[in-house]
């Protein structure tokens, strides 16, 4: 499916003609020129594509088909940066792992993820040697792969925003202003990631779901349908999902418990779980544990 991708490719093509002014077409052409590549265009609809090596089509996926057309007679390799979209009409594909307003540095390619791909070995290596010029990782992703790595790339980026977007409008009933709302609960996302990142999501997971407090969840639940009864739904959804995650984890640590431990040693654990079964309730007890994420 997915594969690392070599770092002894030939040398790009040096003269790359961008089509496509919109927010990404513009920052790609500003970064190849500072990767060293003779760059023309941003191009738009209509306008006449001079002779280049290399054509790379940052389009609209529907636009695909007759912009490589209208490209063809004017270079030999023709590329895309769709990353949804296979290769039937192009001869590479160079989808950059960044979300893009328009207004970024040249340097917003150093370190993402590039998925490429390539019909040939030329137009392959052609692909990945402009993703490292721009200071891309490449990875490949072939056409039977391509629309679940993008499923993922949504998920991590545009449903993403979905969710902050709930949150947001969420502190919003609870009295506190949009731009306040994002300002605080940033910090609690950007760690999130981090810890995401570290670890992975059964490891990071925090909060009441992870401690088993459905007490609190159903006061949240309850908050929601009060403030913004139409993320109800998605907040169930997202709840349902957490309580298998959060499952996930207690497995893991179940069963790395089991690996580690003699029969001494697990009778002392049950004992250990026994008396603490025995001095909780099922809710927090204390103000550090309610006060708790």
């Amino acid at each position: 499916m997915n594969e690392a991708v070599s770092s002894t490719s030939s040398a790009p093509d040096r003269s790359i003609a961008v089509v496509g002014a919109g927010r990404l077409g513009g920052v790609l052409a500003r970064a190849l020129g500072e990767a060293g590549f003779e760059v023309r265009g941003p191009f738009g609809r209509g306008d006449e594509i001079p002779a280049v090596d290399v054509v790379i089509l940052c389009v609209p996926d529907a636009a695909i088909h007759d912009a490589a057309s209208a490209a063809r007679p004017h270079a030999r390799l023709i590329g895309h940066v769709s990353g949804a979209t296979g290769l039937d009409d192009v001869d590479f594909s160079i989808h950059p792992l960044q979300t893009f307003t328009g207004s970024e540095a040249p340097d917003v390619f150093h370190g993402i993820g590039a998925a490429i791909d390539g019909r040939t070995a030329e137009a392959l290596a052609a692909a990945e040697g402009i993703a490292r010029a721009l200071g891309a990782h490449p990875f490949r992703v072939d056409d039977a792969h391509r629309a679940g790595y993008h499923a993922s790339a949504s998920i991590a980026s545009n449903l993403l925003l979905a969710v902050l977007d709930a949150a947001e409008q969420v502190a919003g009933s609870a009295g506190i202003p949009s731009a306040e709302a994002r300002t605080i609960l940033a910090p609690l996302v950007r760690q999130t990631v981090e810890n995401w990142v570290g670890v992975g999501a059964a490891r990071a997971l925090t909060g009441p779901i992870a401690r088993g407090d459905e007490e609190t969840v159903a006061r949240q639940r309850a908050a929601v349908v009060e403030g913004v009864p139409e993320l109800a739904p998605l907040f169930d959804a997202l709840t349902d999902r957490t309580r298998a995650l959060a499952a996930t984890a207690g497995d893991r640590v179940s069963s790395r418990f089991a690996r580690s431990t003699t029969p001494d040693e697990a009778e002392a654990g049950d004992r250990v779980s026994s008396r603490f079964a025995r001095s909780t309730t099922p809710g927090p007890t204390t103000d550090s544990e309610r006060n708790r994420a």
